[in-house]
């Protein structure tokens, strides 16, 4: 295959992607444009361009984008609506931030005329396959160049060799093996590798960024109000909020809270298992929130329907197919579903737990004179329940008769 001659590389400004930069433009002589995402992942970015900038990239090819409100709106909330859990416990926040810096990363490449797109992921990961069934869906015709899965730097040794031979900056805790490795966006912090690969032994407590410790949170409990608009969180006690400011807030509160930690070992969609730390504070008291509303604004049809077809959904987004049709129909699915899911849930923040504890809603489905134990002033009539029970049992007393008669 003939060599790229522009390519769009998804660029950190960690020593990683740096070598991938500086490897692309000696391996294929080519010209790189960097893209780089402000996710919400609490770094400043400005050192990202100086660090392109003195391995030679033009000025004018390097994009740095504040994609926090479109990452929140477009990717994260419509997740939210589905109430995904991937094994039934991972929030899925790297997961859901790869189809966006796909996306960029076609888009720019549209812009700049470049043949080629490129990206850090190893080649033992999800992220790879998130990255390139991303930039396919969007682009069948681009090229996607996978360093790690090319090159002959398959140890931190050549690596770091490699940095020094090109003069690229070293931090002087990369010289050593770093102890874990960290991906971090708005909706969460991960942490894999190092003194993480052990699932036998605890993770030590400095792994943690985003929260204290539950022991270490406050003995008090908080109280925090959520709204919400055909379900989409809106409002934190009374005062209206874009999608990423929402989050923002959010992480703070659970943060301090101790809320959202999360160690898993998952099932990788490349087949093997690794185990994570997660710390997904906002997304934790998000999710408990967007059960709360659904529970008095959801018909039990529909919310049973949704929760049958919400592992399916997370693996696919899991598994980086969030550009299929088969997401985008489940998607229109759950969408429906959120028309009237408005209103405000209550919820007790205290030492590690987010718990509903109270909702309302203009559109509630919760009719207390039919629930009552009092007087329902004829409501609901009690002697109904039993038809209602004799034709369910039907077909449980045909099996049992037909049993007896056969049984040997």
């Amino acid at each position: 295959m003939s060599s790229p001659k522009k390519v769009v590389l998804a660029y950190s400004g960690g020593l990683d992607t740096s070598i991938i930069l500086k490897w692309l433009q000696t391996e294929y002589g080519c010209e790189v444009v960097t893209f780089t995402a402000d996710l919400g992942q609490g770094e400043e970015l400005e050192p990202a361009r100086q660090k392109a900038v003195l391995l030679g990239i033009d000025p004018k090819n390097i994009y740095i984008e504040d994609v926090r409100e479109e990452f929140v709106r477009d990717f994260v909330f419509p997740m939210f609506r589905a109430n995904a859990l991937y094994e039934g416990l991972y929030l899925l926040g790297t997961s859901i931030a790869r189809p966006l810096i796909s996306k960029r990363l076609v888009e720019i490449a549209a812009e700049v005329g470049a043949d080629a797109v490129a990206h850090g992921a190893t080649g033992k990961g999800n992220d790879q396959v998130r990255f390139e069934l991303s930039a396919y869906a969007l682009n069948p015709g681009i090229r996607v160049i996978a360093p790690w899965r090319e090159w002959d730097l398959t140890s931190r040794t050549r690596l770091l060799e490699f940095a020094e031979k090109n003069q690229i900056p070293i931090a002087k805790d990369k010289r050593g093996d770093a102890p874990f490795s960290v991906d971090a966006n708005l909706l969460h912090t991960s942490s894999e590798g190092k003194v993480l690969e052990n699932p036998g032994q605890e993770a030590p407590d400095y792994v943690y960024q985003r929260t204290v410790s539950p022991e270490a949170a406050p003995d008090q409990a908080e109280m925090v109000e959520i709204s919400f608009e055909c379900g989409d969180a809106v409002a934190i006690n009374g005062v209206a909020m874009s999608p990423a400011t929402i989050l923002t807030e959010l992480n703070r509160l659970g943060g301090m809270h101790g809320v959202g930690r999360l160690d898993l070992v998952e099932n990788r969609f490349v087949g093997m298992k690794s185990r994570g730390v997660y710390e997904t504070p906002g997304g934790t008291i998000l999710l408990e929130a967007h059960r709360g509303i659904e529970q008095i604004t959801l018909d039990a049809g529909a919310g049973h329907l949704k929760d049958s077809i919400m592992p399916r959904y997370a693996e696919l987004i899991y598994n980086g197919f969030w550009f299929s049709p088969e997401r985008e129909m489940l998607q229109a699915l759950i969408d429906k579903s959120q028309e009237h899911v408005t209103g405000t849930v209550r919820i007790k923040l205290y030492k590690g737990s987010a718990r509903t504890v109270a909702r309302w809603s203009d559109y509630s489905l919760y009719s207390e004179k039919h629930v009552t134990f009092e007087e329902d002033a004829g409501a609901y009539d009690q002697k109904d329940a039993a038809g209602f029970i004799h034709l369910n049992a039907l077909r449980l007393k045909l099996i049992a008769t037909r049993n007896t008669r056969v049984k040997k």
